[in-house]
């Protein structure tokens, strides 16, 4: 099946799956229902693999609980992370749903039962709560327990319908794009949340790429926001000949999506031992300052957040923000994280990180933070993007790339806001991989494009009092119809000439008519 037709019929399913459970369950709460199930299967088929072992005289779903020793269950937690008996698997549970009476406790009991087995082995953080979101006993999927397993069948079933053979031998990104679907149809349920944790995938592609770009191999990959993942996951996906060797790292601050990045990592099949992420704020607590350096770093923070900024007088004297001698300010801690991701990024490396626009001209805190990272010159190229990428929000955002090994002492500059640069869409424009393709070649040469691109001396931005706006040194291309002057005066003279013969035609008519 094409990745076209996987994605068709998954929405299709999705749609499907909503209007059987709708008037009960609001649509951006309907999401943890349907990821979550997605999960669920994926781990049940992704672990009966494992036990099966290509051995087709195994069908682990058909063997009884008790055949499972102890010595099974416990090399199979050190290898996959968690354990699955067969009465718990996806399939046996959707076989019987819409006639079990306790699916909603069943379905408790079971996904406590799969966080349950990690304890006490080194999987146990990356499996703990891994379904706190999918409350198989909420109010939202109806008032009594009737409401309830209908709806959760009916989700069971919808899921158990999609037809894609194994999950990673799909075409598409399945969580991902469900969860896109899912955003771009509740958008107005979601707001602002929903841009601010999940960056589109034609977006994450092209950062991955900027972010890995002629890198042979990365110690680990990082994301100081991570959402629900999907920055990370790129480089998995469009970079398997890279070796990113010590796994995928990340910080959320939001509980739920914390859970979707674990969930996202699994689904990708990434092992427990391979991926490590944290909740918390990145900002005030942050992880990992024991793993970096890292080479490669990706990242969407949220827009204009407020943070306590120099309301904290110990944050100056942090070594994240100290070099630069002024902290983001309150209202806006955009500066924060970039300054965070530089401080974690290897001397090799690249750092690719979506801003909002205002942070590269606004004064005060944010000029001199700029001035800091000219004059250290650790700014490799800003890149102006279309409107109305993201979901939730029609801003032309801005992705700013660090890297702390240029050759040169200019900054590069690109503009490809114009419509040469994007596909138009019915909710959202697009980024093709020849738009991808354009922008990275045009990144790799750092040769002048008209209108386009351009390498600036960073003697020059100091002069521009360290304004780094795209649009104040890639000069606009003028779409004003050019006019020949000389050509025009010729056209006017000749119509002149025309106007005052017929004149004179129709005062010698008019004579002759007096007479």
């Amino acid at each position: 099946m094409t990745s076209t037709a996987q994605r068709a019929e998954l929405q299709a399913k999705i749609w499907k799956i909503a209007n059987d459970v709708r008037g009960s369950v609001d649509g951006w709460d309907f999401k943890q229902f349907v990821l979550g199930t997605l999960f669920y299967r994926f781990i049940s088929e992704n672990f009966t693999k494992y036990i099966e072992g290509g051995d087709e005289s195994i069908n682990y779903a058909k063997l009884s609980d008790d055949v499972i020793t102890p010595e099974i269950k416990e090399d199979a937690i050190k290898t996959k992370g968690y354990f699955i008996y067969p009465s718990q698997l996806f399939v046996n549970v959707a076989e019987t749903a819409n006639t079990n009476s306790n699916l909603n406790t069943d379905l408790a009991a079971i996904f406590n039962a799969i966080e349950s087995s990690a304890n006490g082995f080194p999987s146990e953080q990356d499996i703990k709560g891994l379904f706190a979101d999918f409350d198989t006993t909420s109010t939202r999927l109806g008032n009594t327990v009737e409401n309830k397993n209908s709806r959760l069948a009916a989700v069971l079933k919808g899921v158990s319908e999609l037809n894609f053979g194994n999950f990673e031998d799909n075409e598409i990104d399945l969580f991902g794009d469900a969860y896109e679907f899912l955003i771009s149809n509740y958008a107005a349920n979601a707001g602002k949340s929903g841009g601010e944790f999940f960056t589109p995938q034609c977006v994450s592609k092209l950062i991955a790429q900027l972010a890995m770009h002629k890198q042979e191999k990365v110690n680990k990959i990082y994301d100081p926001a991570a959402g629900s993942g999907s920055l990370l996951l790129q480089a998995k996906k469009h970079f398997d000949n890279h070796i990113i060797e010590e796994g995928f790292f990340g910080q959320e601050v939001n509980h739920t999506t914390y859970n979707l990045a674990r969930m996202n990592m699994f689904l990708h099949n990434i092992n427990y031992d391979k991926f490590n992420m944290a909740l918390g704020d990145t900002l005030l607590h942050p992880h990992f300052g024991d793993d970096k350096p890292f080479d490669a770093i990706v990242s969407n923070p949220p827009y204009a957040l407020n943070w306590i900024g120099d309301g904290d007088p110990t944050l100056i004297n942090d070594d994240r923000f100290a070099p630069a001698g002024v902290l983001a300010p309150k209202s806006k801690a955009d500066f924060a994280f970039v300054l965070h991701a530089l401080s974690y990024l290897s001397g090799k490396g690249r750092a690719a990180i979506v801003c909002f626009p205002g942070i590269f001209y606004r004064g005060g805190a944010e000029q001199k933070i700029r001035k800091y990272l000219i004059d250290n010159n650790f700014v490799e190229t800003i890149i102006s993007l279309a409107p109305n990428l993201f979901f939730g929000t029609s801003i032309a955002v801005t992705i700013l790339v660090l890297s702390k090994h240029k050759t040169d002492t200019k900054t590069q500059f690109i503009d490809v806001s114009g419509e040469d640069f994007y596909k138009k869409a019915t909710n959202n424009n697009l980024l093709t991989d020849a738009h991808i393709e354009q922008i990275m070649a045009m990144f790799d040469s750092k040769e002048d494009v008209e209108h386009v691109a351009i390498s600036i001396d960073n003697t020059k931005i100091a002069e521009n009092d360290y304004n780094l706006s795209v649009s104040s040194y890639v000069a606009a291309k003028d779409n004003r119809e050019k006019v020949d002057i000389a050509q025009l005066n010729e056209e006017i003279a000749t119509t002149v000439d025309k106007i005052n013969r017929l004149r004179m035609s129709i005062d010698a008519i008019i004579n002759e008519i007096e007479s």
